[in-house]
């Protein structure tokens, strides 16, 4: 198969798996979600009329229970799918999963931005979202530290992102030659299908370096 056609049909189901993940966030978070809290306030409302203190015991675990699990999908929804991203823009549905990635990994992400944000295109605003995501996952699993660093710079007709650790770093051409770092061909694959790239540079001992570099049609 020629070049281009692997390129379109990569972007394909790209594009496939995003609406079938779209569509799992919005029923998590327009059904799922609403039919617990549904049960959520009826608990809180039976617990109120029972008079026995083991029963009434009892009802108030299973209110504390079902308020953890709504929470919990909740932060799923904003995984698979932030609804922020559209009408916000990448930085508010960032902000939305980095909480949720520090509560989970316990590592602080500083965000620091350069220019003026702007509202991206669905699905370049996706591969940016993914590949971020992507990216502190890796951080997560490799970096070993407790601390990183997104810096955007908005321009005209461009948006870079540097994604910066202090962590342990790797040797990039030995960990590419053995397929240990799937994500990063994930993101530039992302990258590519939205006409950007992304560079990643590492230094045993010195951290790591990505950065994700988009041209912007406005």
């Amino acid at each position: 198969m020629e070049p281009i056609a692997v390129n379109q049909a990569n972007t394909y189901i790209i594009q496939s798996q995003e609406e079938e993940i779209k569509r799992i966030s919005h029923d998590l978070h327009e059904g799922i979600s609403q039919n617990l809290y549904s049960l959520y306030t009826g608990l809180e409302f039976l617990q109120s009329g029972i008079e026995d203190n083991t029963m009434k015991e009892y009802a108030k675990e299973l209110s504390a229970l079902m308020k953890r699990t709504i929470q919990e999908v909740r932060m799923l929804s904003v995984e698979l799918y932030p609804n922020t991203l559209a009408e916000l823009g990448i930085r508010a549905a960032l902000d939305s999963y980095i909480k949720l990635f520090t509560s989970t990994f316990g590592i602080i992400i500083d965000v620091n931005t350069t220019g003026q944000e702007y509202i991206l295109p669905e699905t370049t605003a996706l591969a940016v979202f993914r590949s971020c995501q992507e990216a502190m996952i890796n951080i997560a699993k490799h970096a070993d530290v407790t601390e990183a660093a997104f810096r955007f710079t908005w321009e005209e007709k461009s948006l870079t992102i540097d994604i910066v650790d202090t962590g342990k770093g790797f040797n990039v051409q030995k960990a590419m030659d053995r397929n240990l770092f799937k994500g990063i061909a994930a993101i530039k694959q992302r990258m590519h299908s939205e006409g950007g790239e992304a560079l990643i540079s590492s230094e045993e001992g010195k951290g790591s370096i990505l950065s994700l570099i988009l041209p912007i049609k406005r």
